[in-house]
């Protein structure tokens, strides 16, 4: 990367562009590597329009013209009685343990009840009853904090290579055709995908939710892998944040409670499993990371944490916002009066794409890999990074596609790739529709 390019995307004290451009080019270069690998010859790229936009994704949306929420109403920075807390109640379970602990119904409520509170005992309430917050610290209080220390040294991502894996397809080298043109996927416009089916014949199990994982696996869906989504149905996506990310994927419930031998042997013959859970979560369905190295000796595994897998945090959940807010990114992004937040969600869509590099790393060099990755790691990049250089921002266009949905015409920003000049996009299929099954 060129590090004269000035910032010219957004504003803040954070050089955000400098971790969304470095990320989408190692990106570039993963996916370049690959298709050497497997015998494609194609020219890929990117653009700061893509970029900036895919940043966004989510707030980029439009379902028959219109963007979806945000926040939900009691998410966001409340003012405690000696700072400020940060929840995230997007989730309405989150949301009815903030309900819970505060005894609120609505918003207005909710800032009187949180004005009585201390910051760190309002967050140590709602975590231990199942729910998320986080006082807000400044970088220094967070340096001094166990879990700052604990994580001190620890990569972004961290890739541990466990030996050969068969053909980059799988044991079967599940792919009809090789090279550019035997892709069998028709585009919108009639032209086949050709080199763009970079992944044809890899199976995706994407054990992900909200930003981070789903951005990795719509990458890898849009190259052309069997990506394979698992959610809860007692605990269902939020549908926009599915539409924003859900492009070529296909979307299946199973409640692990009843059926999880259903997902092991789904995992038995995955290319690559992705996992997005707080860590230890899945331990209890035989889905934990060291039995998928079991279960799959031949996968490409990623692991994906809000604060890393060790510390007094480490099994914690965490969202980007709320790493933002304890790590001293909101306090040094607001006002003497209020903290503040990135003008994206830098930290989850930054991982989301390290994961997929290194997913398409791994499968270039046909290794069995497991690799962690955390959002912590990615603010830590911020905070450690050079500041923004001295230059207006410009406003850059959002690129769009236009995709037919059974809930609605959705409008997209497709993921940051250019494959011989176009972009990547797929249909968006139906959450929750799918087979539990792989294709073939």
């Amino acid at each position: 990367m060129d590090e004269r390019v000035p910032r010219r995307w957004w504003t803040g004290p954070f050089d955000v562009e400098r971790l969304a451009r470095t990320t989408v080019e190692g990106l570039c270069g993963a996916a370049d590597e690959l298709a050497t690998s497997r015998g494609f010859e194609v020219t890929v790229g990117t653009t700061p329009e893509l970029i900036a936009a895919s940043f966004a994704a989510y707030e980029n949306l439009r379902r028959d013209g219109r963007a979806p929420a945000v926040w939900a109403e009691l998410s966001g920075f409340v003012a405690a009685r000696d700072g400020w807390v940060r929840l995230h109640g997007n989730y309405p379970h989150h949301a009815a343990v903030i309900r819970e602990v505060l005894g609120v119904d609505g918003r207005r409520g909710l800032e009187r009840a949180a004005s009585r509170w201390n910051a760190s005992d309002l967050e140590e309430a709602i975590t231990a009853a199942g729910g998320v917050a986080v006082a807000v610290r400044t970088r220094t209080h967070w340096e001094a904090h166990p879990q700052a220390r604990a994580a001190s040294d620890a990569p972004w991502s961290e890739v541990s290579d466990r030996g050969d894996r068969p053909g980059p397809g799988g044991p079967a080298d599940r792919r009809p055709g090789r090279g550019a043109g035997h892709g069998g996927f028709e585009a919108a416009d009639g032209h086949e995908r050709g080199g763009r089916n970079l992944l044809e014949g890899v199976r995706v199990l994407d054990l992900t939710r909200v930003i981070a994982g789903p951005t990795c696996s719509q990458v890898l869906a849009c190259l052309g892998a069997d990506v394979l989504r698992i959610d809860p149905p007692q605990r269902p996506e939020i549908l926009e944040q599915h539409l924003s990310t859900g492009m070529g994927k296909r979307s299946a419930e199973v409640d692990l409670r009843r059926d999880a031998d259903r997902v092991r042997t789904l995992a038995a013959d995955a290319d690559v499993i992705l996992t997005g859970y707080r860590p230890g979560a899945l331990e209890r369905f035989g889905l934990g990371t060291e039995a998928l190295e079991a279960i799959a000796p031949q996968a490409v595994i990623v692991s994906l944490s809000a604060w890393g897998e060790g510390g007094p945090w480490g099994r914690r959940i965490g969202f980007d916002s709320i790493v933002q807010a304890a790590t001293g990114i909101a306090v040094d992004c607001g006002t003497a009066d209020r903290p503040g937040a990135l003008p994206v969600q830098a930290l989850d869509h930054a991982s989301g794409h390290l994961m997929a590099a290194r997913v398409l790393e791994a499968l270039a060099r046909s290794r069995a890999c497991t690799i962690r990755i955390s959002l912590l790691g990615a603010a830590h990049q911020l905070l450690s990074g050079p500041p923004p250089p001295e230059v207006e921002p410009a406003a850059l266009g959002i690129p769009r596609v236009r995709l037919d949905s059974a809930v609605g015409t959705l409008d997209l920003v497709p993921p940051p790739l250019l494959i011989d000049g176009r972009t990547i996009e797929r249909p968006v299929g139906d959450y929750g529709a799918a087979d539990a099954s792989w294709r073939g």
